[in-house]
């Protein structure tokens, strides 16, 4: 079956998915209705046309370094504040647009994508990002709070017992009362001061237990063989290995990243990689930024992409005024002009 005729496939399949859901009738009260109703289906559906066997988009990118410390420069108040920026947009099911119309998961991704922190796609995989907060008492403004397992609805949390939510068809985007227990909730901004995260990068890389070797020298070969492969100039995967995890393999942050190159779960898994493996974490790097480099034509792009993720350079065209982002690429092509 040609890529197109699979594409038109799933298209169908979700076609006659959202026409079964039609059919279901709906409640326009509650969270509940919102789980029960929608959250099964779409999510379903929009798994199954996401394992189309077309190239990954390197979009999908909550970065390493930029992730350890977006948390201290952007605050849980500033998510919730962008979120409300959306209020009165109408709830669409699958709406990614505001000026047409989000779902729930939509409006989650794109408060943290303004504020230029990435994160995927569907509740389900949101609800397994950040770290995980015990109870609604614990929580703080711009936690997520995700309701159903797998989660099927999610929200911000804005404190006072309220989140930020689009709740279901017939629905605005509103602050609404939490009348359920969140099933899951997660904490993906650090709550860490700025200077203190940057200071205690290094020594929060754990213990080198995985028998992996360190150092430049270790990987140069990998390095030199991906950027060959990929099309990429020569010096930059060590670089951005020096920058992510000064070539430690057994590397992670705070957000979750992992390993030599600093991928997160959710992108190594769309590369089809191990990211603590490091010939693998170097491939799926190497065509990451392969990607980022088409797209955006220049390697300080390239690298502002991979840093503080691609909806955060669209939306500035250029590399964003984060002083992290801005730092990050200063510092790798330096490290590449020193290698040269």
């Amino acid at each position: 079956m040609s890529v197109i005729e699979d594409v038109q496939s799933r298209i169908t399949a979700i076609n006659q998915a959202f026409s079964g859901l039609a059919s279901t009738g709906v409640q326009t009260t509650g969270v509940g209705s919102s789980i029960a109703t929608y959250g099964s289906e779409f999510e379903s559906a929009l798994a199954s046309a996401s394992t189309i066997d077309l190239p990954a988009s390197p979009d999908n990118m909550m970065s390493s370094s930029e992730a350890a410390v977006m948390g201290s420069a952007v605050t849980g108040a500033d998510v919730v504040a962008d979120a409300k920026q959306y209020l009165g947009v109408p709830y669409v099911y699958g709406g990614t647009d505001p000026s047409k119309g989000l779902d729930c998961s939509a409006l989650v991704q794109r408060a943290y994508a303004d504020l230029g922190v990435d994160l995927p796609r569907t509740s389900q995989e949101q609800a397994t990002m950040g770290a995980p907060v015990a109870s609604l008492a614990q929580a703080q403004p711009g936690d997520l709070v995700c309701f159903g397992s797998p989660a099927t609805h999610i929200g911000i949390y804005a404190g006072d017992g309220k989140m930020v939510v689009a709740p279901h068809t017939g629905t605005n985007v509103q602050v609404q009362e939490i009348t359920q227990t969140p099933s899951t909730i997660r904490r993906i901004l650090s709550d860490t001061p700025v200077a203190a995260t940057v200071a205690a990068r290094p020594a929060a890389l754990s213990t080198n237990t995985t028998g992996w070797p360190t150092g430049a020298a270790a990987y140069a070969t990998a390095f030199a063989a991906a950027e060959k492969k990929y099309n990429l100039p020569n010096g930059l995967l060590s670089a951005v290995a020096h920058a992510e995890s000064n070539y430690r393999p057994d590397a992670v942050s705070s957000a979750g990243a992992i390993g030599l190159m600093q991928l997160m779960p959710a992108t190594a898994k769309a590369f089809g990689v191990d990211p603590t493996n490091p010939a693998q974490a170097i491939d799926g790097a190497a065509r990451l930024l392969q990607g980022q480099l088409n797209k955006y034509g220049s390697v300080s792009l390239a690298l502002a992409a991979y840093n503080a993720g691609g909806p955060a350079v669209d939306k500035y065209d250029g590399i964003p005024p984060y002083a992290e982002t801005q730092n990050y690429v200063r510092k790798v092509m330096a490290y590449m002009n020193e290698a040269a």
